[in-house]
């Protein structure tokens, strides 16, 4: 549910910034191989978000991708989203846009 809700997020966030393709690199490879309609969805929760996903990514002028890559390679992804889980605990703001050059590696 929150991966799907972070891409979800993050495709949206394309969209609203001019994006006309996007190229998602998601270390979920269920996601990856969903979107692509190789797997099914057969979570019936996880249904609406993976149709607003392609909704969204169909709707794209110029397409999009969707690439597993592994966790150990995306070291930056992965400490950034426990940096967002930790300040949700901590309850802080649920989002927080990052422009790029503003990334902490």
């Amino acid at each position: 549910m929150a991966e799907y809700t972070g891409v979800l997020r993050a495709v949206a966030l394309g969209v609203e910034l001019g994006a006309a393709r996007l190229e998602l690199l998601l270390d979920s490879n269920l996601i990856v191989e969903q979107l692509h309609g190789r797997w099914r969805v057969k979570d019936a929760k996880l249904r609406p978000l993976w149709a607003d996903v392609l909704r969204i990514l169909h709707g794209l002028p110029a397409g999009w991708t969707a690439t597993h890559v592994r966790r150990e390679q995306n070291t930056i992804a992965d400490a950034l989203a426990n940096e967002a889980i930790d300040r949700a605990q901590a309850g802080g703001p649920a989002e927080v846009i990052r422009r790029p050059g503003q990334v902490r590696g």
